[in-house]
């Protein structure tokens, strides 16, 4: 697998494997699965399913390393503490 940065997205080969273009076609079938249900706290409900996965990948990635894993991240180390107990992530690590 190639990555690379086109822009500031993540590349895998090719334009149509860029992490935005996964969100826009996981968010249209989300939309079209819903048919005539309003939905609601649809950002709380993809940061619930996005946020812990990419804390996980970074602090594998870090060794567990929370300094390196918040330096990656662009957060404070006192955040990502806050984050990875909020999702219970050190218990699935």
């Amino acid at each position: 697998i190639s990555l690379g940065l086109v822009g500031s997205e993540m590349c895998i080969r090719d334009r149509s494997k860029t992490l935005s273009e996964q969100v826009k076609k996981a968010m249209n079938k989300y939309f079209k699965a819903l048919g005539d249900v309003e939905p609601a706290n649809v950002y709380e409900m993809v940061m619930a399913e996005v946020e812990p996965e990419l804390l996980i990948a970074v602090m594998r990635f870090t060794n567990h390393n929370q300094s390196k894993a918040a330096a990656i991240l662009g957060l404070n180390r006192a955040t990502l503490r806050k984050k990875l107990h909020q999702y219970q992530i050190m218990e699935k690590l």
